[in-house]
């Protein structure tokens, strides 16, 4: 059995203690966060653009189904909040790490 313990996401240690290999290199580690945050932004933008088209579109009377309306702004703000939300403990948890001494 392969016991391994983390203490660091880019080190695999085995039960010894000693270095393996690295799991993922920091430009790997980087580019794979920078992917996850830029989809979820999309994301978040393209439920905003189709909030904004549905509340046009009611407003020039277009679509009548006000709950529609109602529930994909309501998505479009969740999301929205939920990304900050991220970001804010994204960004505490940098400063934190900041703020360690080495």
């Amino acid at each position: 059995m392969d016991y391994r313990i983390n203490t660091s996401p880019f080190l695999v240690q085995n039960q010894v203690g000693t270095i393996q290999k690295p799991m993922k290199t920091v430009n790997e580690a980087q580019n794979t966060f920078k992917a996850a945050l830029s989809e979820a932004v999309q994301n978040v933008n393209e439920l905003q653009n189709i909030s904004a088209i549905k509340t046009e579109q009611l407003a020039a009377g277009e679509i009548d189904n006000l709950h529609d309306v109602m529930i994909t702004g309501q998505k479009a703000s969740i999301a929205l909040q939920a990304t900050v939300e991220v970001r804010n403990k994204v960004m505490e948890a940098y400063q934190e790490i900041m703020r360690m001494q080495v």
